[in-house]
């Protein structure tokens, strides 16, 4: 008996089989389970337009073990692109249309089982979210990372680019240098090659137990990842006939053991606001204070790309996650080890046939880049709910840091005042009104984080907003700040020049000015009100909660 029969058998459901012949299926496969591919193929986002020819062997492999492949395809924003100006507004957002699209076609046609092709962005954890709301047998197999570009002996990737704008402005290279690193920086298609929020997320996609050992490191044009789909292809059937459902893996031990990966390898902080809304999908509340909990235990083993030299594919190369596991676990710094996957081996199993640490690409934990992880969760005045920050890419000076408060209320005046020399060694750059509804959207802040760095000033400025970070920033810079300004939180109230001490150690981020004025301030603070002129960001933003609790949209 399959969900689909609801959609298949019987007598009453001879015009859906009429429909369904007209799709091409035969009698033989009004016996066979129906198994959806949720395939994210799209022409204008590099880690995906290799998709349309990745899924056939998926497909094929489904066929020869007894089901009927159903593919569909969702929508998907490139990062990279939407970056620096207002189409960023519909990146986060595009991750709650992703979930609820594929609901919809899973729900609508009852299809027994469900792959999930991602890669980059917001369609990872959109489809991650589906997956936890919708609770069939599901596998997820992405279309891999992208590998790095090659300039003059050393390795270059997107980030590069970036923050080869702020070495323009700086007079640092010539526009014919940048263009060279353009023309390098992507050589191929997958996902961008180090560990910006994509990676990050298919990664974790392994530790949460959804993905099979691979998934987050095999690069896209490495032969082992068209056996790696085939392989998930084969695993979806055995899923659906022991009905393994992710919510008997997305326990919350398994977002402890996702927590800790992530800290111990330095991680996109957008990772935060994704397992959350998984999370809440799963049906599990899970706080930010359990976080910072991890980090404090979890120590900071792999620097990849921004904050090292480091790719995804030299993780890839001395053994990918299940090495980073295998550490964790001989440390007794993984919550959970014996955790179940979609493998039906325990993390714990997959650990033991991974190779050593190298001792560079992967530290051991008795040698760590820091004893404490990669991200961070700090609270304070100006943070009520918290806010995050990704410590493996912050210089070791500026961990903790006192300066003088400049105040942008959008992205793009902070840009015009960063390369317009606003911005100088001391200040506290604040962007606010960047929220999730303020944005609305809760712009990434590569733009900017990537001009200070490119300008010199990683080691001498600070970057606080209540919008977030790609995964490829680097530097002091602490996103997510909750509440956000439009909610009525206090980082709407810092003056130009106020003084902001950050204090990454101590998980410290104060406004230091009187109880008196603070409390002042915040009772005559009338939150700003953008115009938005598009009905479906006027409804998110209506919508939308806090980044404390994952930026869902309430029902």
């Amino acid at each position: 008996m399959f969900r689909s029969d609801e959609v298949k058998k019987g007598i009453e459901r001879s015009p859906h089989r009429a429909l369904l012949r007209a799709c091409g299926l035969t009698d033989e496969d009004f016996d066979k389970p129906l198994i959806g591919i949720a395939n994210s193929y799209i022409d204008i986002i590099p880690g995906h337009v290799h998709l349309r020819e990745f899924v056939l062997p998926i497909k094929e492999e489904i066929r020869k073990a007894g089901g009927v492949p159903i593919e569909f395809n969702v929508i998907g924003v490139d990062d990279g692109i939407a970056m620096g100006h207002s189409g960023m507004h519909y990146s986060l957002p595009s991750r709650e249309l992703i979930a609820d699209s594929i609901e919809t076609v899973v729900e609508a046609h009852k299809l027994d089982a469900l792959i999930c092709v991602p890669n980059c962005d917001k369609i990872v954890p959109g489809m991650l979210m589906a997956a936890a709301r919708l609770n069939i047998p599901t596998i997820f197999i992405s279309g891999g990372p992208m590998l790095a570009g090659e300039l003059n002996g050393k390795k270059v990737d997107l980030i590069t680019v970036f923050e080869g704008i702020g070495q323009l402005k700086a007079g640092k290279i010539t526009e014919s240098q940048l263009k060279v690193i353009e023309e390098t920086a992507c050589p191929t298609c997958g996902s961008c090659s180090g560990m910006f929020t994509a990676n990050s997320m298919n990664c974790l996609t392994e530790v949460l137990g959804l993905a099979l050992p691979g998934n987050g490191t095999i690069p896209a044009v490495d032969p082992r990842r068209e056996l790696l789909a085939r392989q998930a292809a084969r695993q979806i059937m055995e899923l659906l006939r022991r009905n393994i459902r992710p919510r008997d893996i997305l326990t919350v031990e398994a977002f402890d053991n996702a927590f800790a990966v992530d800290i111990a390898m330095g991680g996109s902080t957008n990772t935060v606001l994704h397992l959350l809304a998984v999370a809440r999908e799963a049906g599990i509340e899970y706080d930010l204070r359990r976080i910072d909990m991890i980090s404090r235990s979890v120590p900071n083993i792999c620097k990849i790309s921004p904050a090292s030299e480091y790719h995804i594919q030299d993780l890839d190369a001395v053994g990918g996650i299940p090495t980073i596991l295998k550490e964790l676990i001989r440390a007794g710094k993984l919550p959970k080890p014996d955790a179940m996957t979609v493998s039906l081996k325990t993390l714990r199993d997959i650990a033991q046939e991974a190779p050593d640490p190298d001792g560079q690409v992967v530290r051991t934990c008795d040698n760590p880049y820091t004893h404490e992880g990669g991200i961070a969760v700090l609270y304070g005045n100006l943070a009520p709910e918290g806010c995050v920050v990704k410590t493996a890419g912050v210089d070791p000076n500026m961990l903790v840091f006192k300066g003088k408060a400049i105040c942008f209320d959008s992205e793009e005046e902070a840009i015009e005042g960063i390369l317009g020399g606003k911005v100088q060694p001391g200040h506290v750059v604040v962007i606010r009104y960047e929220g999730p509804k303020g944005g609305p959207g809760m712009r990434e802040m590569l733009s900017p984080t990537s001009a200070i760095m490119g300008m010199g000033l990683g080691d001498k400025v600070a970057l606080i907003t209540d919008g977030r970070f790609s995964g490829g920033t680097r530097g002091a810079c602490i996103g997510h700040i909750s509440p956000e300004a439009a909610a009525g939180g206090p980082i709407g109230i810092v003056k130009d020049g106020d003084e902001i001490l950050i204090d990454i150690p101590g998980r410290r981020i104060e406004l230091l000015i009187s109880e008196e004025e603070f409390k002042k301030r915040m009772e005559s603070f009338v939150p700003k009100q953008k115009p938005i002129k598009s009905p479906w960001l006027r409804r998110y933003a209506k919508l939308v909660t806090s980044a404390s609790k994952g930026a869902i949209l309430e029902a």
